[in-house]
């Protein structure tokens, strides 16, 4: 059964248009609480289930937290409420806490006008398909509200930072330490702004911490993990030894050195995964996505390093590493995965790994990276008015034939449609930089106007 409303990563959109509306939310906190008490996730008889919230710095969040928490107290379910928290701070705290679910209220990277609900079910993992599914067929049941004897209480949950910021240390080997190390990290004016800073200062770093004031409208504004030059002038600006750059809810990372070069998810997985391999630690191999540069895929096969590919979305390298019961993988977005650290993506952990590779060894992010040349990769948006099947469209499938027989086998072509927002991502990866700028804009073109003809 196809989803309605939720996509790769939980449920996203405009606030103030359907399903980002108080109205929707209520029934959906309602809808979740209901499923709650009714299935597996359901506690000891005579305990009401709980559920923990937690938000980013969107001023929405306050509008959307309040219809949930109300939707969950509805329905019977008690509720803890984090405050700002980092995405992978939620998926913690769930199951530090033993408790039933955790939320997220966040849309990641995307503009503050944007906002999203994610699920996190007792192991700290994203919700299953299935339970989602549960969760939408819920939502055509009217709101029946528990007697007041029954309803959910709903309450601060106290030192919520703390216990993070020391989970997050605790991943770093006790051994080492980050003294002498001036890094820049910059939060991206969201759920990191308290937390960051803290757990690399902590470890010893001399930590400059950047964009880190939110103010409910500048969450991702020209800095974080999608807007790496605002990093790269800080790290130049106070001379610092490397930079980190966190997204708006803290799951993704990219870093810079101290000349300004960029190092991407890939790289960072690359450099984590050589590191593993060095210390014997590495279980299995690694799990990429669609992605991935081929550069990294021809490197992990040099290194005898098993490498697979999964569906772009966290959530999909997250199964393919559970069914090949390896630890490690993640996406060129920053999105990084070490399942023996942590149940989800962290963006602070995975940073903290890089830093252990560069600590143990004392090599820098470009030795690490040396004699890796990447294939030159172009990605495209391409805006559209409404769902558009590229895949069944003849002159889509034209262009794209004669684009992967230009490119041979020195090349890849990938079309798919953003889980979170109205595009159709082009991305056109080859040798020659010439023929990917040419191919990328005759595939954005044709899908731009075959799109308008079908709307």
């Amino acid at each position: 059964m196809k989803k309605k409303y939720f996509g790769t990563d939980g449920i996203r959109g405009k606030v103030g248009i359907s399903p980002i509306t108080p109205e929707f939310i209520l029934h959906l906190g309602y809808a979740a609480g209901k499923i709650l008490r009714e299935t597996d996730w359901q506690p000891p008889v005579n305990e009401r289930p709980t559920i923990l919230i937690g938000k980013d710095t969107r001023i929405s969040g306050y509008m959307l937290e309040s219809a949930l928490q109300a939707g969950f107290s509805a329905a019977g379910v008690d509720v803890l409420l984090s405050g700002p928290m980092p995405t992978s701070a939620v998926a913690y705290l769930v199951r530090a806490l033993r408790i039933q679910a955790g939320v997220v209220i966040s849309a990641s990277h995307n503009p503050f006008d944007d906002n999203g609900i994610k699920f996190f079910s007792a192991t700290g993992s994203k919700l299953p398909d299935e339970m989602e599914l549960k969760i939408e067929a819920a939502l055509d049941i009217p709101i029946e509200t528990m007697l007041s004897a029954k309803l959910g209480k709903v309450q601060r949950l106290k030192d919520a930072s703390g216990r993070y910021i020391e989970f997050c240390k605790g991943t770093f080997p006790y051994q080492l330490n980050l003294r002498g190390l001036k890094v820049v990290v910059d939060c991206a004016h969201g759920a990191t702004y308290h937390i960051a800073g803290s757990v690399f200062h902590e470890l010893g770093a001399d930590v400059v911490t950047v964009f880190a004031s939110p103010n409910g409208l500048n969450i991702n504004l020209d800095c974080g993990a999608t807007h790496i030059a605002a990093l790269q002038d800080a790290v130049a600006q106070h001379q610092a030894d490397l930079g980190i750059a966190l997204d708006g809810d803290g799951d993704r990372v990219m870093m810079v050195d101290h000349t300004g070069r960029i190092f991407d998810g890939d790289s960072l997985l690359y450099i984590i995964a050589k590191h593993r391999q060095q210390l014997g630690t590495l279980q299995g191999g690694v799990v990429g996505t669609l992605m991935t540069n081929l550069a990294i895929e021809q490197k992990f096969a040099e290194l005898s390093i098993p490498f697979a590919r999964a569906n772009v979305g966290d959530r999909y390298v997250s199964a393919l590493l559970e069914q090949n019961n390896w630890y490690l993988g993640g996406e060129n977005s920053g999105h990084i995965i070490c399942h023996d650290k942590h149940s989800t993506g962290d963006g602070i952990i995975s940073a903290l790994q890089v830093l252990y590779a560069l600590r143990d060894t004392g090599l820098t992010l470009a030795e690490f990276m040396q004699n890796i040349h990447f294939f030159p990769q172009r990605l495209l948006n391409v805006p559209i008015q409404r769902k558009f099947d590229f895949n069944r469209n003849e002159a889509v499938l034209k262009i794209k034939c004669q684009a992967e027989q230009a490119l041979g086998n020195d090349g890849r072509i990938l079309l798919r449609a953003s889980g979170t927002e109205p595009l159709i991502r082009v991305m056109v990866e080859g040798k020659i930089q010439e023929q990917i700028e040419h191919w990328s804009n005759r595939l954005a073109e044709i899908i731009r106007d075959q799109a308008e003809i079908s709307h």
